[in-house]
């Protein structure tokens, strides 16, 4: 699987698993709702790192929180 792909799936997950919608996680994470959600739908292959690290603010987890998953053990360059 491709990081990006991985990585959208992790914070679909997150989004379920913490009863959050898009909005929810904008406004914790301090980040446009398009560039969420953008990425969401594949509009937007990657994401800045920095935006990452918001994304997992607004999830009140670090980063290292966000990659122990297994999603990412065999992850492969875009």
């Amino acid at each position: 699987m491709q990081l990006s792909d991985a990585t959208r799936k992790r914070i679909k997950f997150l989004l379920k698993e913490k009863n959050m919608k898009l909005w929810d996680l904008s406004k914790a994470a301090g980040i446009s709702l398009p560039t969420i959600s953008d990425f969401l739908k594949n509009d937007t292959k990657n994401l800045r790192m920095d935006t990452l690290l918001h994304i997992c603010e607004g999830f009140n987890m670090t980063l290292k929180d966000f990659f122990d998953d297994p999603l990412f053990e065999d992850v492969i360059s875009e």
